[in-house]
């Protein structure tokens, strides 16, 4: 695995536009239109689902003191938000191995 390449943002047009038998700009359409939607969702109430692969969700982080690595000085790290991704159950058990 350590020789593979990651799929490019073509190659994943080129691949969606074959699969679903749609032009590679369309298929580049749907991919805009379901960032927006995603960005629209986060926004409205938090969170924004993809069934079976992920779940975005907005997280607020307080603020906290840490350690500046290369002095050890502390420094007060302030209160931000993030958009955090949580990969589903039925996603992980596929690909990681058994244990």
């Amino acid at each position: 695995m350590a020789e593979a390449r990651r799929m490019g943002k073509t190659e994943l047009f080129s691949h969606f536009a074959e699969r679903c038998d749609i032009k590679r700009t369309q298929a580049r359409e749907f991919f805009d239109e379901l960032q927006q939607l995603s960005e629209t969702e986060l926004k409205r109430c938090g969170e924004f689902v993809l069934p079976g692969m992920t779940k975005l969700v907005v997280q607020n982080r307080k603020a906290r003191m840490g350690r500046n690595p290369a002095t050890g000085e502390a420094i007060r790290i302030p209160a931000k938000t993030v958009v955090k991704a949580r990969i589903a159950k039925q996603l992980k058990d596929s690909v990681l191995p058994k244990k």
